[in-house]
Parts: structure tokens; sequence; C-alpha cells
């Protein structure tokens, strides 16, 4: 009578439990050593038990060794297949990518007059529209700049016109007290009896004189006689009362 099939599942008693682990884990310490002697196989087993005790089996030089291998391998084939996958997206990106710079490139030729023949009436009319439209942006744009520097202009002109006022103010200024201070010296001149004041600008007014007017003796008397030389008031005439 053969033996029958035993469920897998966790054993609650604890002492079978332990006793089914030491004989499994012999077997299979047992079973990894065959095969690696059979099949000259690079074999690596670790166990920890319930407890937390460790159990491990090695068939090369060291577990370390066998772990790093295992590492290189693993995740270097990993490590493959992502830079496979990442070569593929950034395939596909750069097709993407492409197919947006030749339709950028098209639109541009478009927009200069160029290859225009493949574009249907439709197309041609959207065309116009959008460089109708480019067109009164840039107008519009060139308009405000255009104000915008006028504005500054006008600005500028308006600081300079304030700043040679108020030059022309301080000139004055300046030019009025070095003529106070100057005739004040003079003054002073004066009075210690050196010099004479300067004149101020409209204190003598010059008068046009007739040469011909002779103030004195009068030459052209026909004789010294002074009876003559008298006229009917009393005054000798040439001569300037």
């Amino acid at each position: 009578m053969g033996r029958g099939r035993v469920e897998l599942k966790r054993i609650e008693n604890k002492i079978n439990r332990q006793v089914t682990f030491a004989k499994r884990r012999n077997g299979l310490l047992k079973k990894a050593y065959e095969l690696s002697v059979l099949c000259d196989a690079e074999i690596a087993l670790i166990i920890f038990s319930s407890c937390g005790k460790l159990h491990e089996f090695c068939s090369g030089p060291s577990m370390s060794k066998t772990l790093e291998r295992y590492h290189r391998c693993n995740y270097g084939t990993m490590e493959a297949n992502h830079e496979d996958e990442d070569s593929q997206d950034n395939y596909q990106e750069y097709l993407k990518l492409k197919a947006k710079v030749d339709i950028l490139q098209q639109s541009q030729r478009n927009y200069l007059g160029e290859e225009l023949e493949r574009l249907g009436s439709k197309e041609l009319d959207r065309l116009e529209r959008q460089l109708d439209s480019s067109l009164r942006q840039v107008r519009s744009t060139k308009t405000r700049r255009m104000l915008s520097q006028l504005s500054e202009l006008q600005q500028k002109e308006q600081s300079l016109l304030e700043v040679n006022k108020s030059l022309k103010h301080k000139l004055e200024e300046s030019s009025s007290a070095a003529y106070q201070v100057s005739w004040k010296a003079n003054e002073r001149n004066f009075e210690n009896g050196q010099i004479m004041p300067p004149r101020r600008e409209g204190y003598f007014q010059s008068f046009d004189c007739n040469d011909n007017i002779q103030i004195g003796y009068n030459n052209e008397a026909p004789n010294d006689d002074p009876s003559i030389l008298q006229n009917a008031n009393g005054i000798i005439p040439g001569w300037m009362l």
C-alpha cells in the first residue's frame, strides 16, 4: 500500500514542524550537493528557519563570489532590458520630433511663398488669413513701440528744458551776485578816494548833438561893436547863459 498524498499547508504543531524542517533541509542540501557534483553546476543555497537561523550551502569557492556573479548576471540583464526599452522610447520620441520639425519647416517655406503649388484653395486661404493676422500684429506692435519711444523722447525733452531753465536761473543769480559784490567793492574804493564808482546801466543817457551848434564867442559877427552885437532884449548872441 503506497503512501498517501500529503496536503501542503503549514504544520501547526511546533515540534512536528521543526522535525519536518530538519528532514527536508537535509534532503534539500543533499540534492543540491548531488546536482553540483553530477552536473558540475555552481549552486548556492540559503535557508532561514522560522527562528531566524541561517543554513547555507555553496558549491563554488565562496558564497560572496557566487552572489556577486548572480547580481552581475541578473542586474546586467535587467539593465540591458531597460536600455533596450529606453532606446525604443527614444527612437519613437525622435520620430515624433522629426515629424514636427518637418511640418514646421514646410510651414516656414509656405510663409516665405515657397512650395505653394502643392497647396489647395482652402490651404491657401488659411495661409493668407494667417499672414494678414501676423501683419496686423506686427504693425500694431510697431505702432506701440513708436508711441512709447515718442513718449520717452518727450519726457527727456521736458526734463532737459527744466534743467536748462534751472541753469539759466542759477546763472542769472550768480551774475547778479557778482555784480553786486563788484559794485560794493568799487563803492568802498571810492569812499577811500581810490577810484570812481562804476556807472549803472541807464543812469546816464547819451544825447545826439549837432556839430554846427557853437557855444561861446560868435566868430561870424561882422564887427566888434557891442551895440551891434546886442539884440532887442539886451542879450549878446553867441553866448548861452
